[in-house]
């Protein structure tokens, strides 16, 4: 099976994403419009800046459909500024931002520091054997995490805690980090596993 997989394109990484999805044998379809959410199985929203796909979202009129179809359970990957579009708490957001209260996650934009402090970090993931290479750039930083999230992989916070960087929570899953700026798609595969 084969199937169709929007990808948020208003601005950010979408097109590492579509040559991911592509390589796993999904249909891909660029989101820009609502009509362009028609018949997708399953939807990605790529890191960028959250605030801006936030304002974008709603210029474009995309964000009541997209929100609608969330909340019916449609699955979805939330990549960095993703995650922070999804979850239910956002700190140090403009007051106008927008979250589609998907996860309950509260998660600090930009938590492990500005563009400068910017890393990699082999990641240790349930249910994958070999660690993956998460990059992450602005990364939010996932402080709290509600009772119904299952957390994937963590790693040592700024503060030196154990924090969160890859949650799920029924169809809904979120990191930290960028897998769509590595040639490893195993946290794509784990996506479409959850539409198939």
């Amino acid at each position: 099976m084969s199937p169709h997989v929007g990808i948020l394109a208003l601005q950010g990484a979408f097109r590492e994403h579509s040559t991911a999805l592509r390589s796993l044998g999904c249909h891909v379809r660029l989101v820009k419009t609502p009509n362009d959410l028609e018949g997708l199985e399953g939807i990605v929203i790529p890191g960028g800046e959250s605030t801006t796909i936030s304002m974008l979202l709603e210029s474009s009129e995309t964000y009541e459909p997209l929100s609608k179809l969330l909340s019916e359970g449609m699955p979805v990957l939330g990549t960095c500024a993703g995650m922070i579009l999804l979850a239910d708490t956002v700190l140090d957001g403009r007051s106008d931002q927008k979250s589609f209260n998907q996860i309950e996650l509260t998660v600090r934009r930009n938590g492990f520091g500005r563009q400068i402090a910017s890393f990699e970090r082999d990641l240790i993931i349930e249910g994958l054997e070999e660690p993956f290479p998460g990059v992450f750039i602005r990364a939010p930083l996932a402080e709290r995490v509600g009772p119904n999230v299952q957390v994937l992989s963590t790693i040592e916070s700024p503060d030196g805690e154990g924090t969160p960087v890859l949650c799920r929570q029924r169809n809904v899953l979120v990191s930290s980090f960028h897998p769509e700026l590595t040639n490893d798609t195993r946290i794509h595969r784990i996506f479409v596993d959850s539409i198939i």
